[in-house]
């Protein structure tokens, strides 16, 4: 009998007595009816949820799920199987312990997350599940010294690991200096059953994105070991309730590497592994989950990756900035001919950022020279959108907007490690030539820090950005033959596809119809597929024979018909990754949008988050649908069910965003300059009484408009 599965069977035990003790403990305080629950997620408790099916609601609802735990799942079976059963029990101990935590009101405090929400699920779920962000780790316990917590630390992060972190190592990377928290994908969840938050967040991932059904464990536990590739790193001497978790984690199909010797009869190969030495505990971990990292070779100071794309780089942090209204900051792709290239060469013209005083600015030029045999004029914006991915996978670097809007900073720590602007034109060139094989054959990099130069290449940058709007502005879904499709997020929900028009961008708002286009022409066999657009059975509601034949093959024959314009009757599905919910706000005979920046709740009594939980997933759901921003401009916007006056309440932060091109669309539909602020937003309220009643005195046109309901 291996001691390691007894000691799994004896911490499910001591952990299933303690959520017993915990839940009576709950319901004396507070009484059997007393609401359950983790803030902002629309899956109650999410591991019960999940592998049972139950949607937890109330504490009594607790009493039978512990019950048939401990009487049919706990077993002094001590099999490896047995051992991950127990593993199981140990998962469900854990959510009700937490969920009695969190009765009235988190207990965790910075720098300690405890439960991630779900507007966190929506912002690296997809990236997870889609393995943009290649793997998932969970570090437990604490490790021999600092020295080694942050060895291991940094080999993920270098590696673009997202991070879960649970008991003392949390302690031993805060006093090394390490930053934690969301934006860099490292989340310090706390001690003891907190780590429970890494199952629940793995778990949500397959409901979310994997459109997998509650409770139905089978299609889960294949998800699991599927699309969210994680293992866990167990540090520090093993108990038993620990050594339970762990089995829980390879339950769900996660295997364990522990930096404490097993007796030979303890491992089990491929699941739960001894790894004394840390530099190789990283490396076994991606191989057992078959994660390959394809890392570029660049001799530069800092690390790259998906870990600090969220990274924000606040004023006293900073050594330098470009742009952001502080200085004037352009970025420029621009194809050429071979003999006006040379490859691999970057040029700075102006002065380095170690001439900048310390929290000082520069003027910036970013122009990215590009030829290859197969590079188009289009594919230009495509590969200028990409610079904002490149810098921001810097470590120390922020990047945020685009063309001559573009601002950038350099964090003091990045600058004080040696990185210079040099390195910035090394990534570039690298990383175009890494993501883009097929058209990027020589790729040249100037950066102009001297205002002079930056002045005058500007104006030559600002044209081509004229020429690129103009052509766009030219297309209307009439013009054009082809609409194209985009599956980028099929993986995670199989019945979604969307659709680009011209005139309707994708709903994560990242691909309009000339990138997608591009797209096609880079990989035909690639993410975006060409859709003859034919002649529509309805061009108001915007129904195609030819997208409809092409989506129900495409959504595996699970959606028949989409509408292109109307959110009313057979709308387009939802993944995940939409910029903004439409929801029907019937009170008003009009509808109500909200956005994935946007917390508060809104006038239908659901969050984002709930509301996303609900559109999300490839669902097709009438009066509900996710959108990307730029599409509530469209003239297509809804047009099947009365266009761009049916909008009666939205975020103040969407209002600015969109104001002037907003205002010009609201002129263009006769519904005059002051449209905008005749639609509610939270400063008016949230309550639907009180909304009307605002419309009401404003006069706004949905009140007067046709039923918005048929």
């Amino acid at each position: 009998m291996s001691n390691l599965f007894k000691k799994a069977y004896e911490g499910a035990v001591t952990a299933a007595g303690y959520a017993q003790i915990r839940l009576d403990q709950a319901i004396e305080e507070f009484g059997r009816d007393h609401a359950v629950g983790y803030p902002e997620t629309a899956y109650f408790l999410p591991v019960i949820t999940a592998l049972e099916g139950t949607k937890v609601e109330r504490l009594e609802q607790l009493v039978p799920i512990l019950n048939k735990v401990k009487t049919q799942y706990l077993r002094p079976d001590f099999t490896f199987e047995g051992a991950r059963n127990n593993g199981r029990v140990t998962l469900f101990a854990a959510e009700v312990i937490e969920a009695c935590n969190y009765l009235d009101g988190p207990k965790y405090e910075a720098p300690w997350t405890g439960f991630l929400t779900d507007p966190i699920l929506r912002r690296f779920g997809i990236q997870l599940v889609d393995f943009t962000i290649p793997g998932f780790a969970v570090i437990i316990g604490k490790a021999k010294d600092t020295k080694t917590a942050v060895e291991i630390f940094r080999n993920l992060q270098g590696k673009g690991i997202m991070i879960m972190l649970s008991n003392e190592i949390i302690e031993q990377l805060l006093e090394a200096g390490m930053t934690l928290g969301v934006d860099y994908i490292a989340f310090p969840l706390g001690n003891f059953t907190q780590v429970i938050h890494a199952v629940n967040y793995a778990l949500r991932a397959g409901l979310a994105f994997g459109g997998v059904p509650a409770g139905e464990l089978k299609q889960h536990l294949e998800y699991q070991k599927k699309r969210v590739r994680a293992f866990v790193l167990a540090l520090g001497n093993q108990d038993d309730v620990r050594v339970a978790a762990e089995f829980g984690a390879m339950y769900l199909n996660h295997p364990t590497i522990t930096d404490q010797p097993l007796a030979k009869e303890e491992e089990v190969s491929d699941w739960y592994i001894s790894e004394p030495d840390p530099k190789k505990m990283v490396a076994l971990g991606l191989e057992l989950r078959g994660i390959k990292i394809t890392s570029l070779d660049l001799d530069i100071p800092i690390l790259m990756g998906p870990a600090f794309e969220g990274e924000t780089i606040r004023k006293n942090d900073m050594h330098v900035e470009f742009g952001g209204t502080r200085t004037t900051a352009f970025e420029w792709v621009r194809m050429v001919g071979p003999d006006e290239i040379e490859d691999g060469k970057v040029s700075l013209i102006g002065p380095d950022i170690d001439s900048a005083e310390e929290g000082g600015k520069l003027p910036l030029g970013f122009m990215i020279k590009i030829y290859g045999r197969k590079m188009q004029k289009d594919f230009e914006s495509v590969l200028e959108r990409r610079i904002h991915d490149i810098v921001n996978f810097g470590e120390g670097l922020w990047h945020n907007a685009q063309r001559d809007l573009i601002w950038v900073r350099v964090s003091k720590a990045s600058y004080a490690a040696g990185f210079r602007l040099h390195h910035l034109g090394e990534i570039a060139i690298a990383k175009l030539k890494a993501d883009f094989p097929a058209i990027v054959d020589r790729v040249e990099i100037v950066i102009m820090t001297d205002q002079a130069e930056v002045d005058k290449v500007i104006v030559e940058a600002r044209k081509t950005y004229a020429a690129r709007d103009e052509r766009m502005r030219g297309l209307t879904d009439e013009k054009c033959d082809m609409f194209y499709s985009c599956k980028l997020c099929q993986s995670f929900a199989p019945s979604h596809m969307c659709v680009i028009t011209p005139e309707r961008i994708g709903l994560c708002g990242a691909v309009n119809w000339l990138d997608a286009r591009a797209s096609h022409e880079i990989d035909p066999n690639g993410p975006n597929s060409a859709i003859e657009r034919g002649e529509p059975t309805d061009p108001v509601k915007g129904f195609y024979p030819n997208v409809n034949e092409f989506i129900y093959t495409a959504s595996n024959k699970a959606l028949e018909e989409v509408s292109l314009y109307s959110f009313m009757e057979q709308p387009m599905t939802s993944c995940g990754c939409f910029e903004a919910i439409l929801a029907l706000f019937p009170e008003a005979n009009g509808i109500m949008i909200t956005t994935r920046e946007y917390g508060g709740m809104t006038p239908c009594g659901m969050t984002f988050a709930t509301l996303a939980g609900t559109v999300g997933g490839g669902a097709q759901t009438p009066g509900f649908m996710g959108v990307g921003r730029q599409y509530i401009i469209s003239k297509k916007f809804i047009a099947g069910d009365g266009g761009l006056g049916r909008i009666c309440w939205m975020p103040k932060d969407l209002k600015v965003y969109l104001r002037d091109e907003f205002v010009k669309r609201s002129v263009e539909a006769g519904l005059g300059e002051d449209f905008i602020d005749k639609i509610a937003d939270e400063d008016v309220g949230s309550e639907p009484d009180v909304i009307a009643e605002f419309l009401e005195k404003v006069g706004h046109p949905a009140l007067t408009m046709d039923s918005i309901v048929e």
